[in-house]
């Protein structure tokens, strides 16, 4: 099945048992600051970053077209904070949010252009003038797909109720235009095996830049990692961009 890890409750949980709070909850935390601000969560998930947003006092929405992933984060203490809602794009209001974010690698999702200018010029459109618009999107350059092997990326994902979920990654198909084609794989005690397949699209620099120029935003920032590194100068391969919308 096509993104199972946020579609099926089984892998859902662990999911979410994997990825907990991490440098880039930092950075985006820290960037959205203190002053109370009215936040999209876009592709919010399992809500690790949406439920500490609306504890830090600002009003949050969480947008995401999974609802196993929705459930899961209805579930989490101080859910009741936050406004959940199931759908993407096509759920957001006009000019009502101060900032965006898309974090979790959300936009290498969006692997059609269409696909993927009509989410910009939605989340535009759903931000104040002046609003911003944060997230990350892996380096291409980085070519962090050659480590998603079944060596490199085996894991061991303990999850609440003391199971343990053996998960690895193999790449099945690198094409053109910076599609990656991957599949998870997730053994469960007693030999269980699920797996989870993903399309990813990697677009450089360049290429986020004049998209979010087409859409009405201005590009303030691109950092390489989580700490404010030069593209290309940091460990994480990553591309972190602010921008500003108008």
């Amino acid at each position: 099945m096509r993104d199972a890890e946020f579609t099926d409750p089984r892998l859902v949980a662990v999911y979410d048992a994997e990825c907990g709070w991490s440098a880039d909850d930092d950075f985006f935390l820290t960037e959205v600051g203190t002053a109370p601000l009215r936040v999209l969560d876009f592709g919010c998930g399992t809500g690790r970053l949406t439920l500490a947003l609306a504890a830090a006092g600002h009003t949050v929405t969480g947008v995401d077209p999974a609802r196993a992933s929705l459930a899961a984060a209805r579930a989490k203490p101080g859910a009741e904070r936050v406004s959940w809602v199931a759908g993407s794009r096509e759920v957001l209001p006009v000019g009502v949010y101060d900032v965006a974010l898309m974090t979790s690698h959300v936009a290498q999702f969006l692997t059609d252009d269409g696909q993927w200018r009509a989410t910009l010029a939605a989340l535009r459109a759903a931000l104040v003038d002046g609003g911003r618009l944060l997230f990350d999107s892996r380096d291409p350059a980085d070519r962090r797909w050659e480590r998603w092997n079944p060596v490199d990326s085996r894991r061991h994902v303990p999850l609440p109720d003391g199971q343990v979920v053996r998960v690895w990654t193999d790449v099945t198909a690198v094409r053109g235009g910076g599609l990656v084609e991957l599949r998870r794989h997730y053994r469960f005690p007693g030999g269980e095996r699920l797996r989870s397949r993903a399309v990813l699209r990697f677009r450089d620099e360049a290429r986020l830049r004049a998209d979010l120029t087409a859409a009405g935003f201005r590009v303030d920032r691109v950092h390489g990692g989580w700490h404010g590194e030069a593209v290309g100068a940091g460990e994480d391969g990553e591309l972190v961009v602010v921008a500003t919308a108008g």
